[in-house]
């Protein structure tokens, strides 16, 4: 089922030509049976006739908003689309649904699931779509927009189970370090599944993604940890860095000359002063160098 544009007649000229016609047959009418000749005359039926037409035509009316569609059907059949604004006019008979067009957007509710590596977390996200073709969203779905929404939460779903919360490893895609590839692979889901109800959609970003309550003591600690040691890392790397440009400066410029043992000291020393967590209360030796 795909859209079929199809043509309609400007409404205000119709509504005019019928309510003159509606005006000519009353007129037409009261003047038959007011007349010389019997009331009920072939003229006075044929007015009435035609009166009659003129009201059912005037069920043909319809007006349709900027960035909407109205379906229009007969009998069941599918006839087209209009989507020309104002007021319009088809055949009477044509039953007429109208399709908003406009972009909308929803948050989800908050969905507690379990990442890749099985830990429960609670997320949500914010949905922007519009409807591009009415016919299939009137016709492929039931109600499009429940659709849309049961049919988020299940890609949302899908795509968590996806990722781990926190990156473990380099280059690891993560729900919580890379926001942007997570929010192109939930749009790509959507649009997977919302394509045969004529939906488009525009974005799809995470706005709330946190540990489930019952383990976030729990992850938070982890996560400190995590972050001390990599501070640490970082830390003893830089010193072992110093250490190394500090014995080589040292014996470049003759200003020292030191056995292995002096080095090992000297090496433990400044690992001590640079890796210390509190400043470091230095003895100074006024004797001899050994």
């Amino acid at each position: 089922m795909k859209e079929n544009p199809i043509q309609s007649l400007p409404g205000i000229p119709a509504l005019l030509v019928l309510l003159l016609v509606l005006l000519g047959c009353g007129y037409g009418f009261i003047a038959t049976v007011t007349g010389p000749d019997s009331p009920v005359t072939v003229g006075a039926l044929a007015f009435v006739a035609l009166a009659v037409l003129a009201l059912v035509c005037l069920a043909g009316l319809y007006m349709v908003e900027p960035n909407q569609a109205a379906v229009l059907s007969l009998f069941g059949k599918y006839v087209g689309t209009v989507k020309d604004n104002g007021l319009r006019w088809n055949n009477p008979l044509y039953a007429k649904r109208k399709v908003s067009q406009r972009v909308r957007n929803f948050e989800s509710g908050k969905l507690k699931v379990n990442e890749l590596d099985g830990s429960p977390i609670e997320i949500a996200a914010v949905i922007v779509w519009q409807v591009v073709d009415s016919a299939e969203a009137v016709y492929n779905v039931d109600d499009y927009e429940t659709f849309v929404h049961i049919q988020s939460e299940s890609a949302l779903r899908a795509m968590a189970t996806s990722y781990p919360y926190d990156q473990h490893e380099d280059g690891q895609l993560s729900l919580r370090s890379h926001a942007s590839e997570i929010s192109l692979h939930l749009k790509q889901e959507l649009q997977e599944r919302l394509a045969d109800a004529g939906v488009d959609i525009i974005d799809a970003r995470i706005s709330h993604l946190a540990y489930a309550a019952e383990i976030a003591q729990a992850m938070l600690q982890r996560q400190q940890a995590n972050a001390v040691i990599a501070a640490r890392t970082r830390i003893v790397a830089g010193a072992v860095g110093m250490v190394e440009m500090a014995l080589a400066e040292l014996q470049k410029n003759g200003v020292v000359q030191l056995d292995e043992e002096r080095k090992a000291q000297m090496v433990s020393n400044l690992l001590v002063v640079l890796c210390g967590e509190r400043g470091t209360q230095p003895i100074v030796n006024t004797g001899s160098l050994y």
